[in-house]
């Protein structure tokens, strides 16, 4: 049986719920860029990306992936003097996450093979990539949602689609606790709402268009800002 695609989940939701149906007319299908890089590259780039403005992410990240050799692995990333990966604009948390992501997937807490990871329950990744500094629930979510495509990511703790679902249903902005509750009549396509609850900020509240609802670049550039600090 064929998976269901991103945007015939969409059909489905948008004939099962008014304000999805709404959604979709005014806001379009949803756009979930495919992947551009492998897993770990993409880790690498959500933590090089997180607290920064999109210009001065992108230009570390090149001066990051210049400083592997344009080979982003585990196994490049330790062998790389720390010094060298320094010089690329990494602050020392940021250093110190990609080094222990690194070692944790080399060690196998943190699995990205393909395969397994098919393999493997969403809250089964959260708890994995959860271990690595730097990386929470928030990023591991993204991960999910972008990366691997997955169809049932509820990010209840992201301020955006609590607004977005706000306004959408016209409704008081709803704690995670409660997002989590009115999240449960879309089993098993909650990653679509999230997107339209994005959406939604756009349409609603004049918040400027993002890459993540116009599916203008690849995953990682698409992510929401990071709701994670490293400390």
């Amino acid at each position: 049986m064929a998976a269901v695609t991103h945007r015939q989940a969409a059909r489905i939701l948008a004939e099962q719920d008014p304000v999805l149906a709404r959604l979709v007319t005014e806001g379009g299908l949803p756009r979930f860029p495919a992947p551009t890089q492998t897993h770990f590259a993409q880790l690498v780039q959500a933590i090089t990306y997180q607290q920064l403005a999109g210009a001065a992410a992108r230009a570390i990240h090149g001066r990051l992936v210049a400083a592997l050799l344009g080979e982003v692995t585990p196994e490049r990333v330790l062998a790389t003097p720390p010094e060298t990966l320094r010089a690329a604009g990494l602050s020392g948390a940021k250093l110190a996450s990609l080094l222990d992501l690194s070692e944790k997937v080399l060690d196998g807490t943190v699995v990205l093979d393909s395969r397994r990871l098919g393999r493997q329950s969403d809250e089964e990744v959260v708890t994995r990539l959860t271990q690595v500094r730097g990386i929470g629930k928030w990023s591991a979510e993204m991960f999910l949602m972008f990366q691997l495509r997955r169809l049932d990511i509820w990010p209840t703790g992201d301020l955006g689609v609590r607004k977005g679902f706000a306004l959408a249903w016209r409704i008081a902005t709803p704690t995670p606790k409660q997002l989590d509750a009115l999240g449960e009549p879309y089993h098993p396509y909650r990653s679509i709402v999230a997107w339209y609850c994005w959406r939604a900020t756009e349409l609603y509240a004049g918040a400027a268009s993002s890459a993540v609802t116009t599916g203008a670049t690849g995953a990682a550039d698409a992510l929401p800002v990071p709701a994670e600090s490293h400390s």
